[in-house]
């Protein structure tokens, strides 16, 4: 799972409130709070960066944490936001920007 890309999915809004991520699901409006190492991998969930990646260049790098824990932990928490369809996953990197970018 390592090798995946993950990015938020395409009807959720997101803001960030105080060092968390408040995540919420258009289509039937649930909530999510995420803590401050969730935040980090939303940020991070760009459909261009893997799983491992995340882990090695953003929670490893902020966190006290090793690898091996910080990948099942990051894994995880992808897998249980890809269950609530917050969060989807890619075996390929994306290739097109990311919401709300603009081409250069």
């Amino acid at each position: 799972m390592t090798d995946l890309f993950p990015r938020p999915a395409e009807r959720v809004a997101a803001r960030e409130v105080d060092g968390e991520m408040v995540v919420m699901h258009a289509d039937d409006s649930s909530l999510y709070v995420l803590n401050g190492v969730a935040t980090t991998v939303w940020h991070a969930a760009d459909g261009r960066t893997s799983i491992g990646e995340i882990v090695d260049r953003f929670i490893c790098e902020q966190y006290e944490i090793d690898r091996e824990t910080a990948l099942r932990d990051v894994c995880e928490l992808v897998e249980e936001l890809a269950r609530h369809g917050v969060m989807t996953t890619s075996a390929t990197p994306r290739t097109e920007a990311p919401y709300g970018a603009l081409d250069a």
